[in-house]
């Protein structure tokens, strides 16, 4: 993991875990206890390579770890950062609740004064 990655920035982390084919991935990596890009892309519609770039970037926000596996790198998923970016995630959305709680009463009080 490189240094900084302890703080995922919250762009990266959702550009991460967006895609369903990288969700799927780590869902993959956590049932089998880990994997590399060619076991993990017998598993999914798309090519090695692509699987590749798409451990690339779960490896880049620190959601994975490599170490050599023969020729290809063995991925498994680091659950600390996991939990860290579960933490993240779930704090965005407590916040966009409270938002949109505030907006609906915001929309109720404009239909109650209309109606008077």
């Amino acid at each position: 993991m490189s240094a900084g990655v302890a703080e995922v920035v919250d762009d990266q982390l959702w550009s991460a875990v967006g895609d369903p084919t990288r969700r799927r991935m780590l869902d993959l990596l956590l049932a089998g206890g880990g994997g590399t890009a060619t076991t993990l892309s017998q598993h999914l519609p798309v090519t090695r390579q692509a699987v590749a770039k798409h451990l690339a970037v779960l490896d880049r926000v620190g959601l994975v770890t490599a170490a050599p596996a023969g020729r290809e790198k063995r991925y498994q998923v680091d659950e600390a950062q996991l939990a860290r970016a579960v933490a993240q995630l779930t704090s965005v959305g407590t916040a966009w609740d409270a938002r949109l709680q505030r907006i609906k009463r915001i929309a109720e009080a404009i239909e109650r004064a209309q109606q008077d």
